[in-house]
């Protein structure tokens, strides 16, 4: 199956990376390569690292960014470990940086890979497929408050007592080995009447075990703040997210770079000391437009926060 993913908010992205045809860029989520082809085009002497921790979209990357092999390289990795990786490759800060966050139109559609409720197949949900760690694992081995933690927290799904109370009564006769058999679960743990509206039934528990599996909102954290950090003065992070999780922790960690002051609001001056290292250059996020939705309805969902590092350093 050929490796598939429409870009989403491409344009609007590559605008607001500002890009500089001399200046070093990093794409975190590779995916298809849309976003590193677009902005791989607008350079001369400038150079593009990309990273995906998914050896198939690495591959798929690969072969469409093959034509600028002298300014594009291509790494398999977590983004979390991209800093180490650039620093270690000689490059001390970059003039932008890109994230796609969420699931890719080909993971979703690869029966084997196991993120879709759409299709009967083995638990897994694993984006990186080296790690040993599955959706497989959360379901059979997790107790029951963690999985009612995971769902509602990852899922905010409103059932999730119930959820992680079917789970653990099923794989009590036999190990939960596949979607199909996770579907019937869920299915049985939401009133009939709710399950009428809202979707499938299945969707925010297959979103909550998808990002516990994969640590998303996890490794997200932890990043933002070395990213703002590595940019060059004047560079910008552009991120994409597809839920409401993963934007309030993007909004939330620009504003505070932003607005980094933790003195009380009657101090006369600041005597913290934090420095803001830049500013939110959009107040509100960037949605996709009426064309985009209606050629992709993955859109639909699509958030786009920007911030831009201090000209002067910070």
């Amino acid at each position: 199956m050929e490796f598939k993913h429409t870009s989403v908010l491409l344009q609007e992205t590559i605008g607001q990376l500002e890009i500089k045809k001399d200046g070093i860029y990093m794409d975190g989520t590779l995916g298809g390569g849309g976003h590193a082809f677009e902005v791989a085009k607008r350079l001369d002497g400038g150079r593009l690292v990309g990273f995906d921790q998914d050896g198939e979209a690495v591959e798929a990357a690969r072969r469409r960014l093959a034509s600028f092999d002298d300014k594009v390289t291509v790494i398999q990795s977590n983004y979390c470990n991209a800093v180490n990786i650039l620093k270690e490759m000689g490059i001390g800060g970059v003039d932008g940086i890109l994230l796609d966050l969420g699931v890719s139109s080909y993971q979703l559609d690869a029966l084997e890979r196991g993120f879709s409720y759409k299709y009967d197949t083995a638990l897994d949900m694993r984006m990186d497929r080296g790690q040993a760690f599955s959706a497989k694992d959360i379901v059979n081995g997790y107790s029951e408050a963690e999985l009612f933690r995971v769902i509602r927290d990852y899922g905010e799904e409103k059932f999730a007592k119930n959820i992680a109370k079917h789970i653990v009564a099923a794989r009590k006769g036999k190990p939960v080995e596949t979607t199909g058999e996770l579907n019937e679960i869920i299915r049985g743990a939401i009133p009939a009447k709710m399950r009428q509206t809202g979707g499938h039934p299945s969707k925010r528990t297959f979103q909550a075990l998808r990002i516990a599996c994969n640590r998303e909102l996890e490794v997200l954290q932890e990043s933002l703040g070395e990213f703002i950090a590595f940019l060059n003065p004047g560079g910008r992070l552009c991120i994409i997210t597809f839920h409401s999780l993963e934007d309030r922790i993007v909004k939330r960690a620009f504003r505070e770079k932003e607005n980094p002051c933790v003195c009380p609001p009657d101090f006369p001056a600041c005597v913290c000391g934090r420095k803001a290292e830049g500013r939110v250059i959009t107040r509100k996020p960037i949605l996709p437009g009426e064309e985009e939705l209606a050629e992709n309805k993955r859109s639909k969902s699509a958030k786009l926060r920007v911030f831009e590092k201090m000209a002067g350093g910070g």
